[in-house]
């Protein structure tokens, strides 16, 4: 259940019955075969599927997060990452002011991890408010998959081809890592990365992909239970 589908009113009377929301943090960015706004699309459907089950809702996703490292790559839009924390903590404090309490926060992008640091101030400037912050693509249910069937998780690489984020047609063949000598500018980027992957394997098989969305799944699911 989206704010969009809802007016001001309906979502006053959930409020009524539930103080828990769901927050998407994402990235339009390149990712070398798949949609720029992979970075949303993979933790937004994670939210829908949660909500689905549980009836929580989800606020409208961030569609832009922290990508300096790639504006060589058209089609890139980043956030400065101070622009990024004010962003993120005026949400939240919006959340806060209508009645939301518990904030479930779903980050498809590893630029935005700074505003962690930023919402721990807000968990100690408003000693009610819970914050939880989820990036799918550390978890340990998630990695135990990628163990299981040998394959090595990484930027634009087989890890985020769902279904739902794939735009164009995928390379079969095997990318080797490139060498990343420390912090890249955009233009030293590109040159590195090339078509945008950081290497391995383009793709997986469709059982592998829904196992690993079935593990995020599962660990969004216990993370709303804020226990």
């Amino acid at each position: 259940m989206r704010f969009d589908d809802l007016n001001w009113m309906e979502v006053e009377q959930y409020l009524q019955h539930d103080d828990r929301l769901m927050l998407v943090l994402g990235a339009c960015e390149q990712h070398a075969y798949l949609s720029l706004t992979t970075d949303v699309k993979v933790p937004l459907a994670l939210a829908d599927a949660a909500s689905e089950r549980t009836g929580v809702l989800v606020a409208p996703p961030l569609n832009f997060g922290a990508s300096p490292y790639f504006m060589a790559y058209p089609g890139t839009l980043s956030l400065r990452v101070s622009t990024l924390l004010d962003i993120v903590e005026d949400l939240v404090r919006s959340a806060y002011r209508h009645g939301f309490r518990r904030i479930l926060v779903l980050n498809g992008h590893g630029g935005n991890r700074p505003a962690r640091g930023r919402l721990y101030e807000l968990a100690d400037q408003l000693p009610d408010l819970r914050i939880v912050w989820y990036d799918w693509w550390l978890s340990h249910s998630v990695e135990a998959v990628a163990q299981k069937h040998n394959l090595q998780p990484a930027h634009a690489n087989w890890l985020e081809n769902f279904p739902f984020t794939r735009v164009s047609e995928i390379p079969v063949d095997y990318k080797a890592p490139p060498h990343v000598p420390g912090l890249l500018g955009a233009e030293e980027a590109r040159q590195v990365y090339g078509d945008g992957s950081f290497g391995g394997p383009y793709q997986a098989s469709d059982e592998v992909m829904q196992a690993i969305f079935q593990e995020a799944l599962k660990d969004v699911l216990q993370l709303l239970a804020f226990e």
